[in-house]
C-alpha cells in the first residue's frame, strides 16, 4: 500500500507502509454546508479552530457569523463517532460598519477565532474582523426561575397591594439553551487590517497584529492596549515589508514571533524592552541566487506562523512550501516540505489571476509529529516529520460516503500522465483549502473548502 499515509494509533502519525495491526487510514466523517453550485460570498468559511480539548470546533465566515460544533459523545453502539460534530451554537459576531472619517467600509468577515482555555462551565473565544476584536462567552442554560413575587409567569408586573403571601422562587428544568454573549469589545486600536490574534500562555493577555503594528491587550481592559511592535516608517514611501502573522509562545508568556512579507521571522522578548522593535532572534533562509525570478519576493512572503505544542519549533508557510524552524537555529530551517512545487512553472498565470496572493494556513497535529496545510483543487497535504513521507488528499463530496477511505491524489508534473494522476493544467484554482485545523488529542481534522466544512478521522483497519 505504498503511497498511502498510515498512522499508528495513540502515537500520532508514523509512516507510510503496509497496513497491519493498529495502523489506519484517513476516512470521511462529515461535511457541513450547502451543496449549491452558486455559493453566496457570505457563506465562505474564513477561519477554523478547535478549542483546547477538541470538544468544540468553531468556524467563522465572510458574513460575520460564528458557528460552533460540539463533539458527539461516543457510545458502545456507535464507537465510530469520534469524528462527529453537531451544531452547538450559531451567532452573528460582527456586522458591516462604515468608517466615516476615512470613508471606508469595514467588512464583517471573521479573520481569526482563538479559544481561551476553559476555566469554568462556560467557554470563551476571541473573534476579530479587520478592525474590532470581541470576547464572547458561550454558556448553557437548562433551568429557569419561576414563582416570582413581583411579576407573573408571563413577565408582567403584579400589583403590590394584591400580594398577600411571600413566595420563594424555584429553579425549574427547561430545554437546553446555548447563549453567546459579547463580554468585551476591543476596538479603535488598529489603523490597518488585523491579520492575527493570539492568546498568551498567562491566559490574561493576548496580542493582535495588523500590517504594521502589534498590540498587547489585557482581557479585562478594553479602552487601552500597549503597542509592542511598530514597523511603520516615517515616510510611507520607504515601506518595504509588512507584518503577515504573529503568535505567542505556548509556554513562555514573554516571547512571541511575527513573520513578514519578505519571508523573515522575528522572535521578540517582552522582557528586553517595552517596545520590541529590536528583535531577539531573526530567522531567514538565504536565497539561492540561481532560482531568483520576478516572483521570488511574492512567493517568499509568509502567510502563517505556528509554534509547535512543545514550544521548541515553529512552522511557517509561504506560497510553495512549509518550513519547520528550530528556535535555537536562526540561519536556516531544519525541515522544508514542498507543498505544490509543480506550480512553479505556472506562477505567471497565478499572478494574473491573483491566486499567487492566497494566504494558506498550516497546523500541527497534537504530538507535533505531523503537519498539514492546504493547496488548490480542494487538495490538502500532510507531512510526516519522522519518515519525511507525504500525502495529498482531497476534500470532495464524491468521497463523502460515511467511513469512505480517502484515496491519495497525485498530480502529473509533465511527461506521460499515469492513470490515477491529475494534470497540472486541469487543477481548479477557484477550489482552495486555505484553512485547516487538527484536533489537539485525536486524529480528527477539519478542512474548510469554500462554504463546506469537511471532517475526517482515522479508520482502524
Amino acid at each position: 500500500m505504498a503511497g498511502e499515509l498510515l498512522w499508528k494509533r495513540g502515537e500520532g502519525p508514523t509512516s507510510l507502509g503496509v497496513a497491519g495491526g493498529n495502523d489506519f487510514q484517513w476516512c470521511f466523517s462529515q461535511v457541513k454546508g450547502a451543496i449549491d453550485e452558486d455559493v453566496a460570498e457570505a457563506d465562505i468559511i474564513s477561519t477554523v479552530e478547535f478549542n483546547y480539548s477538541g470538544e468544540l470546533l468553531a468556524t467563522g465566515d465572510k458574513g460575520g457569523r460564528v458557528v460552533i460544533f460540539q463533539h458527539e459523545q461516543e457510545s458502545k453502539n456507535r464507537p465510530h463517532l469520534r469524528g462527529e460534530y453537531n451544531v452547538y451554537s450559531t451567532f452573528q459576531s460582527h456586522e458591516p460598519e462604515f468608517d466615516y472619517l476615512k470613508s471606508l467600509e469595514i467588512e464583517e468577515k471573521i479573520n481569526k477565532i482563538r479559544w481561551l482555555p476553559q476555566q469554568n462551565a462556560a467557554h470563551f473565544l476571541l473573534s476579530t474582523n479587520d478592525k474590532t476584536i470581541k470576547l464572547w462567552k458561550i454558556s448553557e442554560r437548562d433551568k429557569r426561575a419561576e414563582g416570582y413575587n413581583l411579576k407573573d409567569e408571563d413577565g408582567r408586573l403584579r400589583d403590590p397591594f394584591r400580594i398577600t403571601s411571600l413566595r420563594v422562587p424555584v429553579l425549574m428544568p427547561m430545554d437546553l439553551m446555548v447563549e453567546a454573549s459579547p463580554r468585551r469589545i476591543f476596538a479603535n486600536a488598529h489603523t490597518y487590517h488585523i491579520n492575527s490574534i493570539s492568546v498568551n500562555s498567562d491566559h490574561e493577555t493576548y496580542l493582535s497584529a495588523d500590517d504594521l503594528r502589534i498590540n498587547l491587550w489585557h482581557l479585562e481592559i478594553t479602552d487601552r492596549s500597549f503597542n509592542i511592535v511598530d514597523i511603520k516608517p516615517a515616510n510611507m514611501e520607504e515601506l518595504t515589508e509588512v507584518i503577515t502573522a504573529a503568535e505567542c509562545h505556548p509556554h513562555q508568556c514573554n516571547v512571541f514571533v511575527y513573520s513578514s512579507s519578505k519571508g523573515t521571522i522575528r522572535l521578540c522578548d517582552m522582557r528586553a524592552a517595552a517596545l520590541c522593535d529590536r528583535h531577539s532572534k531573526f530567522f531567514e533562509e538565504p536565497e539561492d541566487p540561481s532560482s531568483r525570478s520576478f516572483f521570488s519576493e511574492i512567493i517568499s512572503s509568509i502567510s502563517d506562523v505556528k509554534f509547535s505544542h512543545s514550544g521548541r519549533y515553529m512552522m511557517t508557510r509561504d506560497y510553495l512550501s512549509v518550513k519547520v524552524w528550530d528556535l535555537n537555529m536562526e540561519n536556516r530551517p531544519v525541515e522544508t516540505y514542498q507543498v505544490h512545487e509543480y506550480l512553479r512553472s505556472k506562477l505567471c498565470s497565478l499572478y494574473e489571476n491573483d491566486c499567487i496572493f492566497d494566504k494558506f494556513e498550516c497546523c500541527w497535529n497534537g504530538s507535533d509529529s505531523a503537519i498539514m496545510t492546504g493547496s488548490y483543487n480542494n487538495f490538502f497535504r500532510m507531512f510526516d516529520r519522522n519518515t519525511r513521507r507525504d500525502i495529498t488528499l482531497e476534500a470532495s463530496r464524491e468521497s463523502s460516503k460515511p467511513r469512505a477511505t480517502l484515496k491519495p491524489r497525485k498530480v502529473s508534473t509533465g511527461g506521460k500522465r499515469k492513470k490515477d494522476e491529475i494534470s497540472v493544467d486541469s487543477l481548479d484554482f477557484n477550489k482552495k483549502i486555505l484553512h485547516t485545523a487538527w484536533h489537539p488529542k485525536d486524529n480528527v481534522i477539519a478542512v474548510a473548502a469554500t462554504n463546506n466544512l469537511y471532517i475526517f478521522q482515522d479508520k482502524i483497519n
